[in-house]
């Protein structure tokens, strides 16, 4: 189970899945959100209590890694400034990306909460999505599906 970053809408799900799927399912995370899986991801934070307990994660991702599902071949890429370990996925051959809470459709990911950062992040933004070819579909962690070319041209914090 690959975690982009460890805030707890996007990990609340993951104590039932390991407890259907057997413990032999590992979770790979950046060990720079492991400070967050801890807590998990500020659930207490919005008044939202987590049911189950998280794994440790077994597989640390790195920025540059190849990752392999199947017949696809991933690149994590490390993007912080959303969360000191977010990360996304890139799939080169079919240009997809999967991009967590980086970019949405005509917006980004929030950088208010604990560890954000918003020089930090647009900066990554810039350097790890921005670069890539313009028809690579970006997958978000919420919303709809857009492409890096169109949130090149029309992204008002990315314009």
């Amino acid at each position: 189970m690959w975690i982009t970053h460890a805030h707890f809408d996007h990990i609340g799900g993951v104590a039932e899945i390991i407890e259907n799927a057997g413990d032999d399912l590992p979770v790979a995370l950046h060990p720079l959100d492991l400070p967050l899986w801890s807590i998990k991801g500020g659930a207490s934070m919005f008044g939202i209590a987590m049911q189950g307990n998280l794994p440790k994660p077994q597989i640390m991702l790195t920025h540059g890694q190849k990752i392999q599902l199947g017949n696809y071949l991933f690149e994590v890429r490390h993007v912080p400034g959303h969360s000191p370990g977010h990360v996304v996925f890139y799939e080169p051959v079919h240009g997809i990306l999967f991009c967590g809470d980086t970019v949405f459709k005509g917006s980004i990911g929030r950088t208010d909460l604990p560890g954000g950062d918003y020089r930090t992040f647009i900066k990554n933004i810039r350097e790890q999505l921005l670069t890539l070819p313009d028809e690579t579909r970006l997958l978000p962690g919420h919303g709809e599906e857009t492409t890096i070319g169109v949130e090149r041209l029309t992204n008002p914090y990315l314009v």
